[in-house]
């Protein structure tokens, strides 16, 4: 896609696991760091994009950032806490989760604004989160779930067996996938896309002002809304095909490089 090199970025979005840090060394390279500050004293703004929850973002802690997405969309705050927007998934499907939990043999997690409780320590389960770098969360009372402040689920099931269990078992929410151990469960209609609109609308910056950076399937609406959406040398081929540009893996500076090539830097 021909991209002129001339354009004014204000913004600039930015996945967390696989783009900012490091599934090799679970740290955020200095490349990527420096840009970050150069992005910011250059007044543009800098704004996390993750399926995280806002309470699992310790590893990015030491950069300044001007608003974080969580939740993929389902949790937008400003940089000073200021809660944009927030949208739990419907408490039937998580309802239908549980039930259908009770009778096969599925693990999940549900995660909350405060919180994050697991179906069971699963060696799958387990691993995601030490793959993430992240402590393992406490196994969930099952006769006291919370089902109404459920904001994203994961759900440890194969890539084959999602459409139809999203059909059937959780209708009114949305799945997304970035590995193949399990998926993102959101609120219907709710993706990266949304919560890009809602700063774009904070910071009264167009849509044609923006640039994303993201390695996974669930950052394909970013990459798709955003004038630029760069896919990390890392990201699997369904997100280096609807991208604009493909730069170098985490590991060997592909956001800097990325940003200096449109002359963002």
């Amino acid at each position: 896609m021909n991209i002129s090199h001339d354009l004014k970025i204000k913004a600039v979005f930015f996945d967390v696991d696989g783009t900012l840090i490091s599934f090799k060394t679970n740290t955020i390279p200095e490349s990527a760091q420096h840009a970050i500050r150069q992005l910011r004293e250059k007044g543009i703004k800098v704004i996390v994009a993750t399926g995280r929850s806002i309470n699992s973002l310790d590893p990015i802690k030491s950069i300044t950032f001007d608003g974080f997405i969580t939740f993929n969309g389902g949790y937008c705050v400003t940089a000073e806490g200021e809660i944009m927007f927030r949208k739990a998934i419907s408490k039937e499907d998580i309802n239908s989760l549980i039930r259908y939990a009770r009778k096969y043999p599925l693990s999940y997690s549900l995660m909350y604004e405060d919180k994050v409780e697991i179906s069971d320590a699963t060696p799958e389960l387990v691993g995601m989160y030490s793959h993430i770098d992240l402590p393992v969360p406490p196994v969930h009372d099952k006769n006291h779930i919370d089902t109404e402040n459920v904001l994203q689920a994961n759900i440890f099931l194969g890539p084959e067996n999602e459409q139809g269990f999203m059909e059937s078992i959780m209708p009114d929410s949305v799945s997304s996938r970035w590995t193949p151990l399990f998926a993102d469960v959101n609120p219907g209609g709710i993706t990266k896309q949304n919560g890009i609109e809602h700063f774009c609308r904070h910071f009264g910056i167009d849509m044609s002002e923006t640039m994303s950076f993201g390695d996974g399937g669930n950052d394909i609406t970013m990459l798709k809304c955003t004038k630029i959406g760069v896919a990390m040398g890392n990201a699997n081929d369904h997100v280096k095909e609807i991208a604009d540009y493909v730069t170098e893996d985490v590991d060997h500076h592909g956001i800097e490089k990325a940003l200096m090539h449109f002359g963002v830097l």
